[in-house]
C-alpha cells in the first residue's frame, strides 16, 4: 500500500470510530430529549431530540460513504446520494419544528421546567464541538463534501444546544413560556439553510475542497 493510499486508509478509520460515537452519542440524546421534553412539554426539547434522529440517519449516510472509498467509482455514487439523504433530513426536520413551535405560540403552551433538558443542553454544548472538529479534519483529508456536511451537522448541534439551553432556561427562571417555542423558531432558519445547500450538492467547503479521487 502506497503511502498516499495509507494515509486515506488511517483517516477512513478515524472517520469510522468518529461516526460510530456520534451515532452512540446521539441515539442516546435523542431518547432522553424527546422524552423529557414530551414530559416537560417542550417543543424545543422535543425538535432538539428529533434533530437528534436526524443526525443518527445523516451519521450512517456518512458510514456508507466511508465504507465506500475504497473504490473511486463507488465513493463518488456514495458521496452524492449521501449529500442528498443529509440535506433531504435537515430539511425535514426544519419543517417539524417551524409547525409544531408556531402551533405553541398560537395556543399558548406553556412549558414546565426541565432539569434533564438543561443537563444534557449543557453536555451537548461539551461533546459536540470535538466530534465536529475531529469529524471535519477526517472529511478535509478525504475531500468529501458528504463528510463535511456531516461534520457541520454535528457541529449544528452546538449551535442547537445552546439556543434550547437559553430557553429553558429562560423559562425556568422567569417564567418566560414563550421562550421555548421561540429558541425552537431559532432553530429552523439555520437548519434550512444547511438542508438547502447539501440537497443542492453545496457544503463549506464546496468551492475550496479539492476533487475526490
Amino acid at each position: 500500500m502506497t503511502a498516499p493510499a495509507l494515509t486515506r486508509a488511517v483517516a477512513v478509520r478515524r472517520g469510522t470510530w468518529l461516526t460510530w460515537a456520534t451515532i452512540a452519542y446521539n441515539g442516546l440524546e435523542a431518547v432522553l430529549a424527546i422524552g423529557a421534553g414530551i414530559v416537560a412539554g417542550s417543543i424545543a426539547l422535543v425538535g432538539f431530540g428529533l434533530d437528534s434522529v436526524v443526525e443518527v440517519s445523516s451519521s450512517v449516510a456518512g458510514l456508507w460513504r466511508l465504507r465506500a472509498d475504497a473504490a473511486p467509482a463507488d465513493r463518488a455514487r456514495a458521496e452524492q446520494l449521501a449529500l442528498r439523504v443529509i440535506g433531504v433530513s435537515f430539511l425535514v426536520l426544519a419543517v417539524y419544528v417551524c409547525w409544531d413551535a408556531s402551533l405553541a405560540l398560537w395556543r399558548r403552551e406553556a412549558p414546565s421546567e426541565s432539569l434533564l433538558g438543561i443537563a444534557l443542553a449543557c453536555g451537548s454544548l461539551i461533546v459536540m464541538p470535538m466530534l465536529a472538529r475531529a469529524k471535519r479534519r477526517v472529511a478535509a483529508q478525504l475531500s468529501s463534501r458528504a463528510l463535511t456536511a456531516e461534520a457541520k451537522q454535528t457541529e449544528l448541534c452546538t449551535y442547537l444546544s445552546a439556543i434550547l439551553l437559553a430557553g429553558l432556561l429562560l423559562n425556568a427562571a422567569l417564567g418566560w413560556w414563550w421562550a421555548d417555542p421561540v429558541a425552537a423558531l431559532v432553530m429552523v432558519p439555520i437548519i434550512g439553510w444547511e438542508g438547502a445547500q447539501a440537497v443542492r450538492g453545496r457544503t463549506v467547503c464546496a468551492d475550496c475542497c479539492a476533487p475526490v479521487a
